[in-house]
């Protein structure tokens, strides 16, 4: 019998108590079942039920986002396979002027506030749910063929793209209120690789970026289970945890990544927010063997805080990850 359910325990790591084990959350696409609501459903529910993380990320069909915008994808019923996109809503810089606010009635945006709430109903009522959103210049850098082109019509023509990220940014600010109606206790929040050296400065950042980003984690309210996941190398963690607004309750990136901090050093430039992370999801857990992998998950646990680390990948798990291994992680909490 463990102490805490899965609310309680996550909710002591973000108050900086040391609950009774570490908790664990992991999380992938299942690109076979989620191109329409009950099938993303049903895949997140079971994938839960195998485990028992201390809380669910829901993992959508990622370009769910841009969808009502007009990009097109083939679907895929390979399980190891993503969709394969074949139309994209913008193939000039002029195209940015057709992107509007979508209503919450348009299909993906419907069929996604349904997964919320059917994950909702058939989940355990302390199980706390976090749905996956992108941040509005992420989605923006969705619907080009290469995100290459989005940064070079934000550098020579920015005022045609930003009323884009306005439409944007006040759909997925309504969307957001009513992912909390359908019962989601607060956002994954995504920077992709926006929030990164690699593709634009941070001052270009903090134009482009922030304060879009922030008015979406605003309409989560203040009681959200905010995590904020800043993708990519080079990211810009340190410069992100410094703005209060925010409101990460977590925090989560890839520290296996060398250009980005490594969880050891990153503490200190977090202040108290924990950190979920500390596995290597593209190295060790999906090479290792069970025996590996538990010893791994044994030398964190030696080395971090039961107050601090929330053990996890730095992004989604490749779908050919063994479920050995996972069962190695959870058995060792």
């Amino acid at each position: 019998m463990e102490t805490y359910s899965h609310k309680e325990r996550m909710q002591m790591i973000l108050a900086g108590e040391t609950p009774d084990r570490f908790a664990a959350s992991f999380w992938r696409h299942f690109f076979h079942m989620e191109h329409y609501a009950r099938g993303t459903a049903d895949a997140m529910l079971r994938f839960q039920q195998e485990f028992d993380w201390d809380f669910m990320k829901i993992n959508p069909r990622a370009d769910y986002h841009t969808e009502g915008w007009g990009l097109v994808q083939e679907w895929s019923h390979d399980e190891f396979k993503k969709h394969k996109k074949v139309s994209f809503p913008i193939g000039s810089i002029d195209d940015w002027a057709k992107i509007q606010p979508l209503d919450l009635q348009s299909p993906p945006l419907a069929e996604h506030l349904k997964v919320m709430s059917l994950i909702r109903k058939d989940s355990d009522r302390e199980l706390p749910l976090l749905m996956t959103v992108f941040n509005p210049l992420g989605i923006a850098g969705r619907m080009v063929p290469d995100r290459r082109i989005l940064v070079e019509h934000l550098r020579s023509a920015p005022e045609k793209v930003e009323p884009a990220l306005r439409a944007i940014t006040d759909t997925f600010v309504r969307f957001t209120s009513e992912l909390r109606n359908a019962g989601a206790d607060g956002l994954f929040f995504a920077t992709l690789q926006w929030a990164s050296s690699d593709l634009l400065t941070w001052e270009e950042y903090r134009r482009f970026g922030v304060p879009y980003d922030l008015e979406v984690i605003r309409a989560a309210e203040d009681d959200a289970m905010n995590i904020l996941h800043v993708c990519a190398g080079s990211n810009y963690l340190a410069q992100l945890a410094k703005i209060d607004d925010y409101r990460a309750a977590a925090y989560n990136w890839d520290s296996q990544d060398p250009t980005n901090l490594p969880i050891d050093k990153a503490y200190d430039v977090l202040g108290t927010a924990p950190v979920v992370g500390g596995v290597d999801h593209e190295g060790w857990l999906l090479h290792g063997t069970p025996d590996e992998v538990g010893g791994l998950i044994d030398e964190l646990r030696d080395r971090h805080r039961r107050s601090r680390l929330i053990i996890g990948p730095g992004c989604a798990l490749p779908p050919e990850v063994s479920k050995v291994n996972l069962h190695a992680i959870r058995e060792r909490l």
